[in-house]
């Protein structure tokens, strides 16, 4: 699927359709799952996965250009697109054996079902090595006890499962052996809690996991044992650069309401958009949010290369969340009183958008990252 089919998907329907799902059912019961088979019938779950495992054959930056569009349309779906994409279903194309891709990927990829990422713990947030829960190997199975937290995609109808990282030795030098598992939903001892009550992202799916002797084939991880820390930097790297992705498309409607409103909005005899204050506000907005897309274009060209584009990724993310935030926070300083209340779509931008600064990496990591790479 190359970009101007992406495109066109989106223009036929796409972004308005799951805009208006944004805006009317946020948080009720089955809404993730309206907006994933929403997705789901316009081919985007499968975007960057090759057709022979049921996905559309798009390129990276396709992939990153959609989830733009749709974070456009509202945050939550698009979060829920890219979660279960780069977080969800990459790491079974990236690592999986030939017999997991094709058991695994083509009901992710056609958007038949939901996949879970789990890294973040309680404990163990921006410090994703310091992982405690623990799964031990005893004749032929893993057992696993421990928890996550802030896990999207992993309770709602759709979920087929979820995939993990989990302490399984210790390397020679006492570094923790983190090894990736595979655990499918109603898996024994495999608890999926109460979603969070969140200030933004109503829309999308978040719960907390725990296990409890939770039991999987030795069969079911991805890669070898110990392999997990190298593989979720990897999907990181990528998630991020989607991450940056997502932020323009909110940073954007943020400024495609603000522009409307401030033409509409007549203060003094006169719209507030022919006060240079306001021109101000919505030229700053404009030229950040088109700083930040071309920076997440250019790391998105590098990785299709098969470049080194860490830096770039973390630097978009970066840039981009900043972006987003800031012209939230405009939006809502244009729209004046209104801007505060919950009829004007400004107000859930600037409720949601304060955790792109936080979620796959928060801008301090990103700023480490970025400072590794100058050789701090």
């Amino acid at each position: 699927m190359c970009l101007s089919l992406a495109f066109t998907a989106l223009q036929h329907g796409g972004a308005d359709a799951l805009a208006q799902h944004g805006n009317f059912i946020q948080g009720f019961p089955g809404s993730v799952d309206v907006g994933a088979t929403e997705m789901a019938d316009l081919g985007l779950l499968g975007l960057p996965f090759p057709e022979e495992y049921g996905g559309a054959g798009a390129d990276f930056l396709s992939y990153c250009i959609a989830i733009e569009e749709i974070s456009r349309g509202d945050v939550s779906v698009g979060i829920t697109m890219e979660a279960h994409t780069s977080l969800g279903a990459s790491p079974f194309f990236l690592f999986g054996s030939e017999e997991q891709k094709q058991r695994y990927l083509p009901p992710l990829a056609r958007g038949e079902q939901l996949w879970a990422f789990g890294l973040t713990e309680p404990g163990a947030g921006s410090d994703s090595g310091g992982t405690l829960t623990r799964a031990a190997l005893q004749h032929g199975h893993w057992h696993i006890n421990g928890s996550k937290a802030f896990i999207t995609n992993a309770g709602t109808d759709m979920t087929g499962g979820v995939t993990i990282t989990a302490v399984t030795g210790m390397h020679p030098d006492r570094r923790k052996e983190i090894t990736t598992i595979i655990v499918p939903k109603n898996t024994p001892g495999y608890i999926i809690g109460k979603p969070y009550k969140k200030m933004g992202w109503k829309a999308s799916d978040t719960h907390p996991l725990i296990f409890e002797d939770c039991v999987v084939p030795e069969s079911d991880i991805l890669g070898q044992q110990g392999d997990g820390f190298k593989q979720f930097m990897r999907i990181l790297d990528a998630g991020r650069v989607a991450i940056a992705a997502l932020s323009v498309g909110l940073a954007q409607a943020c400024l495609d309401e603000a522009l409307s409103y401030a033409k509409e909005r007549k203060q003094f005899g006169q719209p507030i958009s022919k006060f240079q204050v306001t021109q101000f506000k919505l030229a700053d907005m404009d030229t950040e949010i088109e700083l930040a897309r071309l920076m997440y274009y250019k790391a998105a060209w590098l990785h299709m290369q098969g470049k080194p584009y860490a830096r770039e990724a973390s630097m978009a993310k970066l840039f981009a969340s900043e972006t987003a935030k800031r012209a939230a926070d405009q939006a809502v300083q244009i729209h004046g009183g209104y801007g505060f209340m919950d009829e004007y779509p400004v107000s859930r931008y600037w409720r949601s958008v304060k955790v792109n600064e936080i979620g796959e990496g928060t801008s301090e990591v990103q700023r480490m990252v970025i400072a590794k790479h100058l050789g701090c």
